[in-house]
């Protein structure tokens, strides 16, 4: 088997479940999200339980990672997590090598730290952003800087090892200074992982209406600075770079997201989740009631956007615009993908590789191509390359 068909074949299957429930809208988060009363959890569960019934049982026994995100999966009271944890227990068992749940510094609480911990949770995403209470606000995060030590205590109080730190940077008035101190007060918790995003604007959110008012600009070369200062930083501290944004001990990288970038299969569960599963790519209507409504009536299936045929160029493109993210790269074959030679001349993609060498952003060796320091910095925008050459042509014929 080639390098291509083991890292495309979809061993692996991941199970994402979408919480969308959120206290307060962040200025920069563009999720779908809601305030949640009693009746719109309860509308959730059932609709969860409903959705899992809709896949093959079999399946779910080759789940090796979960993932719980949000919205705020912390807002659920302990009983509401323990209920969807029978859901995914009941499914899947115990046997994964990896069960993640986001949260926020403000829901972190004992009671439901132990209810997560007693269901086999083995990791935890803590979005901590900046230790930084101006920043913190600026943003519209609602935990000030003392909540993050208060939550990291409880964590680790109830023995929980792997954790997660995400962290913001090139937020406007952060200086570098300031993003030092916020890189040294993370490492100094102890963390096995840190994630470090540079801050977008989103359209519909609160910061893309203050960047369109001028009240906020972008710098890119602010930008650059600080995605070095924080990989330098981050690096010097021991943790290993394994993907633009990711860093962690050795054995802690997020297997879960690993598998995501590898197009390896998951299946995604809630209002807006996406999967890629069976040979399809879908998301879910982004609204609660709208998925609930769905599945009452059978017509999910129907009801979901963004679908697509997944084909063998389709996997391909993607596998080089998320495996250039990370810094083992990927291998030739992947990169080149199973176009025939006609293909590949009218996607220019032999040239186009070279010449990110030539330009000093990628090394082919040991028949891989791997972005260097300079060209993780542009990943982004190496990445929407791939697809202005190969995407709109592949997307429009399999749609």
């Amino acid at each position: 088997m080639t390098s291509q068909a083991k890292e495309l074949a979809g061993t692996e299957l991941g199970l994402y479940v979408h919480i969308p429930f959120c206290a307060t809208t962040c200025d920069f988060c563009a999720f779908y999200q809601k305030r949640p009363g009693r009746w719109d959890i309860e509308n959730y569960l059932d609709g969860i339980a409903t959705e899992l019934n809709s896949y093959p049982a079999a399946e779910f026994n080759r789940v090796s990672t979960i993932f719980w995100g949000g919205g705020t999966p912390g807002l659920l009271a302990p009983k509401d997590i323990e209920v969807l944890g029978a859901m995914i227990r009941d499914r899947v068992g115990n046997a994964v090598s990896e069960w993640t749940v986001e949260m926020a510094p403000i829901t972190v609480h004992p009671d439901r730290i132990r209810v997560l911990r007693e269901m086999s949770v083995s990791r935890i995403s803590m979005g901590v952003q900046s230790f930084d209470d101006a920043l913190l606000s600026s943003l519209g995060r609602l935990h000030p800087r003392k909540q993050i030590f208060r939550a990291w205590d409880i964590l680790t109080e109830c023995g929980f090892e792997n954790v997660n730190l995400d962290l913001i940077f090139a937020i406007p008035g952060q200086d570098d200074r300031a993003l030092l101190n916020d890189l040294r007060q993370a490492i100094d918790l102890g963390p096995k992982h840190i994630s470090t995003y540079c801050l977008t604007f989103e359209e519909d959110t609160a910061l893309y209406v203050k960047l369109s008012e001028g009240k906020v600009a972008i710098d890119e070369e602010k930008e650059a600075r600080q995605y070095r200062l924080a990989w330098e930083t981050l690096e010097a501290a021991g943790f290993a770079q394994y993907e633009v944004s990711n860093f962690a001990q050795p054995g802690f990288a997020c297997q879960h997201n690993i598998n995501t970038w590898r197009m390896q299969e998951w299946i995604g569960v809630g209002p807006s989740a996406s999967s890629q599963f069976a040979g399809r790519r879908y998301t879910n209507p982004p609204s609660l009631q709208d998925w609930r409504g769905a599945l009452s009536d059978g017509t999910l299936a129907q009801q979901r956007i963004d679908q697509i045929d997944l084909t063998p160029e389709i996997l391909s493109a993607d596998a080089l615009a998320f495996g250039l993210r990370k810094n083992e790269g990927l291998p030739l074959d992947i990169a080149l993908g199973p176009w025939d030679d006609r293909a590949l001349y009218r996607y220019e993609l032999f040239p186009w590789l070279k010449s990110l060498e030539d330009e000093g952003l990628a090394t082919i060796q040991n028949e891989r191509i791997i972005l260097t320091i300079e060209g993780r910095l542009v990943a982004d925008a190496i990445g929407s390359e791939i697809m202005e050459r190969m995407g709109e042509e592949i997307f429009s014929c399999s749609a």
